[in-house]
């Protein structure tokens, strides 16, 4: 996550409260996913970042992932998201996703 987003995400949690943002995601790959999940979670792990040494412990989903896609109407999603659905490895992403919420988040 480049150093511009995890501002934004700084700023948004002060400003509505951490039990209040959702981050969602939309990395290509598992490990992507999960680096971008740890640092708003977590912090960044690179300590280059704003969220350097932050625990924000958000709430994140990926775009692929179950929860998020019934929680969207079925058309958009289809639209949307659909075709990144069927040459990804959901799989993968959502147990790298589920690992890093069940280590580091807190909502």
């Amino acid at each position: 996550m480049d150093l511009e987003n995890q501002k934004r995400v700084k700023d948004f949690t002060e400003k509505f409260g951490a039990e209040n943002v959702i981050v969602l995601l939309g990395a290509a790959e598992a490990e992507s996913a999960g680096l971008a999940a740890e640092t708003v979670t977590a912090g960044d792990p690179t300590f280059a970042g704003p969220l350097a040494g932050v625990q924000l412990g958000l709430k994140v989903l990926h775009a692929v992932e179950a929860e998020f896609k019934e929680n969207v109407d079925a058309t958009v999603f289809d639209d949307q998201i659909g075709m990144m659905e069927m040459v990804l490895d959901v799989d993968a992403i959502s147990a790298e996703m589920n690992d890093i919420r069940s280590q580091f988040s807190k909502y």
